[in-house]
């Protein structure tokens, strides 16, 4: 089938239409962590330990990482008026087959596909960076990142404060009504698009692997975006052990605080986007990378110091989430008619590394505890410091 040429999409990204595209994708990335802090309540309700409780949050991972693969990809074939709305609502539906669910199995089920539907934010991503204007493509899909990493960081605290006072399934019901609010008001307020491209379901899946194979900047920004998601998911993870153990031994609800301390660093970071829309790209990540670096080396003298970790917490945040909103820019300017695709290559290289962040915490935590995680933290950051030196030469200069 022949491939016709992308039709320019109206540019109307307005700061309103911005705004909106930060919430709703905040909001459904959050649906992936609402049970990450209520285990206990759902062990307890649902009559199963707190140890097969934990497969909620795997479930819901293995979820997304099915949906980012299966749909975000259809954002550069269809219209993205219909299909965002209708992935809004889809979640709605798991979100309340999760809030009714009668047992720790049905629930399981639920959400599962809750991570499967909730994939509104990789969609919004891309569609952001078609909608704005060349000059402010950056400063659009920062903002539009930064909600979504808010949302990854604010929902655990979200979840437990509501759960504190009404209950476990009250988080999931809420969230079902917000995101039909959001999918009304987004299919109002996103134009009528016509497809960038027209390609099979097959090839359109195959074009995602193609290309990163064709394209250089694609596989080194990949590399470095999850080896970065990698120490982010290594950090946060560490940092749970950490703050529950001695000499700080905090409760949950006092741990889930500390994701607030991350929001400023997301609050931050957000003007990276302007940094790429002024072409200074790659010198930002290679500072941002520095900073993560210092960061690490901060970390190894903040185990006792409650006052160091918020320091580390805000600087880490602060780095990544800047890494993050400059990778996915670099990528986005790759191709004009690909970007859902080139999102879905992003996301899912990111997925991997923040999955093995994780197990390398908790292998890391048993040899040497929180001094074994940062001095990782300094060789991870090390490495990909020597990664973007070479490749600033010209690997990571988009042609």
């Amino acid at each position: 089938m022949t491939v016709h040429p992308a039709p320019q999409p109206p540019r109307i990204m307005t700061g309103g239409l911005t705004f909106l595209f930060a919430v709703a994708g905040g909001a459904a990335v959050g649906n992936l962590y609402w049970a990450q802090p209520l285990l206990g309540f759902i062990a307890g309700d649902l009559h199963a330990s707190t140890a097969v409780t934990g497969w909620l949050v795997t479930a819901s991972q293995i979820g997304y990482a099915i949906g980012i693969l299966l749909f975000v990809p259809l954002g550069d074939v269809l219209d993205r008026r219909r299909l965002i709305p209708l992935m809004l609502l889809a979640s709605a539906v798991t979100l309340v087959l999760c809030a009714l669910a009668p047992s720790f199995w049905t629930l399981l089920a639920a959400i599962s596909l809750l991570g499967v539907t909730t994939v509104t934010g990789q969609l919004l991503t891309p569609l952001a960076g078609d909608l704005a204007v060349e000059a402010e493509r950056g400063h659009v899909v920062g903002t539009v990142t930064s909600g979504i990493l808010t949302g990854i960081l604010v929902s655990r605290t979200i979840s437990g404060l509501v759960a504190e006072f009404a209950g476990w399934r009250a988080i999931f019901a809420a969230a079902a009504v917000v995101a039909v609010s959001l999918a009304v008001l987004l299919h109002r307020r996103i134009p009528a698009l016509e497809p960038k491209t027209r390609l099979p379901y097959l090839r359109l899946m195959a074009s995602v692997f193609s290309v990163v194979r064709r394209e250089r900047v694609v596989r080194w920004t990949l590399l470095l975006g999850g080896t970065g998601f990698a120490i982010f998911t290594m950090f946060w993870t560490s940092l749970t052990f950490l703050l529950s153990s001695p000499p700080f031994e905090y409760p949950v609800s006092v741990i889930g605080l500390f994701g607030l301390a991350g929001l400023a660093g997301a609050l931050a970071a957000r003007r990276a986007g302007r940094l790429h829309d002024r072409g200074w790209s790659l010198p930002a990540t290679g500072a941002a990378w520095a900073l993560v670096l210092a960061s690490f080396a901060v970390a190894l003298f903040a185990g006792r110091s409650v006052v160091l970790v918020l320091v580390v917490v805000v600087l880490v945040d602060v780095a990544i989430q800047a890494l993050n909103i400059l990778n996915q820019a670099r990528i986005f300017a790759v191709s004009d008619e690909a970007r859902s695709r080139l999102n879905t290559a992003f996301v899912t290289g990111n997925f991997i590394g923040g999955a093995i962040g994780s197990a390398a915490a908790v292998v890391l935590w048993s040899v040497g505890e929180w001094q074994a995680v940062s001095v990782a933290g300094m060789v991870l950051s090390g490495l990909a410091l020597t990664i973007w030196a070479i490749g600033r030469r010209g690997a990571l200069v988009p042609s």
